[in-house]
């Protein structure tokens, strides 16, 4: 069970989930030769993610999709040092991918109030530039929503991903019985009977060799994670194995298990090149068949217990972060009264 993911581009109805917006920093201001005054320095342009903002008010708010930092103002008599420009600040949704149109990663703003700076403002006319002002920096960003969900699916080609998330959620991807069926990620939800809701999303990775066991594409699909990124080995996860309605399956799912309890004294059926460096701690494995429904009712209810515990784990660890602050606070005020008063001499 892994967490987030990349959203291809795509715009259904009014939904926009990617904008390409032009941003300038604000040009700085002029110096004054004379007495030796510096111009103020130009604006820059901030992106900052607030809960509540979509693509389509950004569009429809600024049709143009230009944003511009502030001039820096002029030295003068009264002020020698010219105040800088004012920033501009774009609002965008929380879960943005920023990169230039050569394919740059900017950064990535994850978290409410997350910001990232997208054009510099020029510098103001001073000495070294003769007091002429720079032009601010000027380039074209693209803002791309991330695919955000509780829960992600991870599995190669023909694995029965699409099958399982029109089975366990309310989407309803393409299903065919041959490989890359899905052409762009899928999100579903599945309702709990305290409806509680949970967004699934799958992702599906390349062929690495044309056949492979049951363990071999653990270590592979875990190879993939940890090559894409490192920290998705940390998220919590569940493996669901499926087809268990095929000859010999429950043989080959125990000798998986069995497998998996100590995978380094089975790493050798593999290319050391496609060994992992890191295994995944999996916190259950069910065996599934989405043609039969055997263990969907299992898998959910193990998602939403999974999902259910880590939240219990955040609040705790939130209350005891507080807790600590609160000590902290406490004994630097007790240290506080109880230093002796200074004297002084007369």
């Amino acid at each position: 069970m892994v967490c987030a993911g990349r959203a291809l581009l795509r715009k259904y109805g009014n939904l926009i989930d990617n904008l390409r917006i032009l941003v300038k920093g604000g040009p700085g201001g002029m110096g004054l030769p004379r007495l030796g005054g510096e111009g103020g320095r130009g604006g820059d342009v901030w992106v900052v993610a607030k809960s509540g903002v979509t693509m389509k008010h950004i569009k429809d708010k600024f049709p143009q999709k230009r944003f511009v930092g502030g001039v820096g103002v002029n030295s003068s008599v009264r002020s020698l040092k010219g105040p800088s420009g004012a920033d501009c600040q774009v609002d965008v949704p929380v879960g943005i991918a920023i990169t230039t149109d050569d394919g740059t990663n900017l950064g990535e703003l994850d978290k409410d109030g997350d910001k990232l700076r997208v054009a510099r403002g020029g510098l103001g006319g001073g000495f070294r530039t003769e007091f002429l002002p720079a032009k601010g920096q000027k380039r074209i960003i693209r803002l791309d929503m991330k695919l955000i969900a509780d829960v992600g699916l991870v599995g190669f080609p023909n694995a029965g991903k699409s099958s399982l998330l029109s089975s366990i959620s309310h989407a309803k991807p393409q299903i065919a019985d041959y490989p890359f069926t899905t052409v762009q990620p899928e999100v579903g939800k599945i309702m709990y009977p305290d409806y509680k809701q949970v967004d699934v999303s799958g992702f599906q990775l390349s062929v690495k060799t044309p056949f492979r066991t049951a363990f071999e594409t653990v270590q592979l699909l875990t190879l993939e994670l940890e090559l894409y990124k490192e920290e998705l080995l940390d998220k919590p996860a569940l493996l669901a194995v499926n087809k268990m309605d095929l000859p010999e399956a429950e043989d080959e799912f125990q000798e998986l298990v069995k497998q998996l309890e100590n995978p380094k004294d089975h790493l050798h059926t593999l290319p050391e090149k496609l060994v992992p460096d890191r295994q995944i701690n999996f916190k259950q494995i069910i065996p599934i068949s989405v043609a039969t429904n055997q263990g969907i009712e299992d898998l959910t209810r193990c998602i939403r217990r999974s999902l259910d515990e880590e939240a219990e784990l955040e609040i705790q660890q939130t209350a005891k972060e507080k807790l600590r602050s609160l000590h902290a606070l406490t004994s630097q005020s007790v240290s506080h009264k109880l230093l002796p008063p200074e004297h002084t001499m007369d």
